[in-house]
């Protein structure tokens, strides 16, 4: 419930005048509105206009303020999130969204708890928006808990690989190579500048975590870079993938095209992110280090990230051994 105000009763929610002038405070930061009343409430109006088209406007609008900070990968998930609750609440009004509805949400997809997650943080990121412009009294989603996510533990086979790959069109043959050769983000991969071709490797900062790292050359690494540099022919870029108008490929179409050749190589439940995971396994294996590799913060997370991936060779007892008596 709101607490009534102590000071300044006569100016709407959330407005206070303060030093000769009259403020808008949301989220602790102070808009100033002016030093005249009635332009200080025009302008109050203009800030706090309230969205309209029920909770398929309200989806919208916190999609559109959660995008910027998510990576490509993560906005395309709350894309697919976002779909689904316009289409479930189609028909209701902020106020009319009550916990039971978004437990019944919840429920219905635990089937795929993934993407039920995204739909809980969307929908909540959206209700504390209605909450903030008082279209509602209390954010639904607050007190429902999230599905428990299973860890992924796909590792792709060096076999797998290379079917995926021979199916693979030339420009995605060179992506694949970069993404496993570097350990990288897709992302991160897409957006390889000319610029960041040093002399002693390849440049990145991660667009994530913001860590820098510089992946040495090898002379794999050499030669999918000039791969890469011989598909763009006589076209002008900036980035070492672009397509034919210049531009680079995006995340969207560049999964859409890795699924493409996993069905045409038969590999399935593989996902274009688990060429980073193959990568670090592979990199521990070969006793180099996956937490460099990774851009992580510490190798307690590397160990995370690859532990689930990586399979104990054991070897049990032989007949010819001592044994205790019986």
């Amino acid at each position: 419930m709101t607490r009534r105000r102590k000071t300044d009763r006569h100016l709407p929610a959330c407005m206070y005048q303060k030093h000769g002038a009259y403020w808008l405070v949301r989220e602790n930061r102070w808009h100033r509105l002016g030093t005249d009343l009635q332009a200080a409430l025009v302008e109050y109006a203009r800030l706090r206009e309230r969205p309209k088209g029920g909770m398929v406007r309200l989806i919208d609008d916190a999609l559109a303020q959660m995008r910027p900070k998510l990576a490509p990968s993560t906005a395309a998930q709350y894309e697919v999130a976002a779909k689904k609750l316009r289409e479930i609440l189609a028909e209701f009004e902020p106020s009319q969204v009550r916990p039971k509805h978004v437990a019944a949400i919840k429920v219905s997809m635990r089937d795929h708890p993934n993407m039920a997650n995204r739909c809980l943080s969307g929908l909540r990121a959206g209700c504390a928006l209605a909450l903030e412009w008082q279209l509602v009294e209390s954010n639904p989603v607050t007190g429902i808990r999230r599905h428990t996510e299973a860890k992924r533990d796909r590792y792709l086979t060096a076999d797998e690989l290379a079917a995926i790959r021979a199916a693979a069109a030339p420009r995605l043959q060179c992506i694949i190579d970069l993404l496993y050769l570097t350990g990288q983000r897709v992302s991160d991969v897409l957006k390889i500048r000319l610029s960041d071709l040093a002399p002693e490797g390849i440049r990145f900062q991660q667009g994530k975590t913001g860590a820098k790292l510089l992946v040495a050359w090898t002379p794999e690494l050499r030669a999918a870079v000039e791969r890469s540099k011989a598909l763009q022919g006589n076209i002008r870029a900036l980035t070492l993938f672009c397509n034919r108008r210049g531009k680079t490929p995006d995340y969207s179409t560049t999964r859409e095209q890795w699924e493409e050749a996993c069905a045409a190589a038969g590999v399935e439940n593989a996902h274009i992110h688990d060429l980073r995971a193959k990568a670090l396994t592979d990199a521990k294996r070969q006793g180099l280090n996956p937490t460099a590799l990774a851009g992580h913060a510490s190798a307690a997370m590397t160990e995370r990230y690859i532990r689930a991936r990586e399979v104990p060779v054991v070897q049990g007892p032989g007949f010819g051994g001592k044994g205790g008596s019986n």
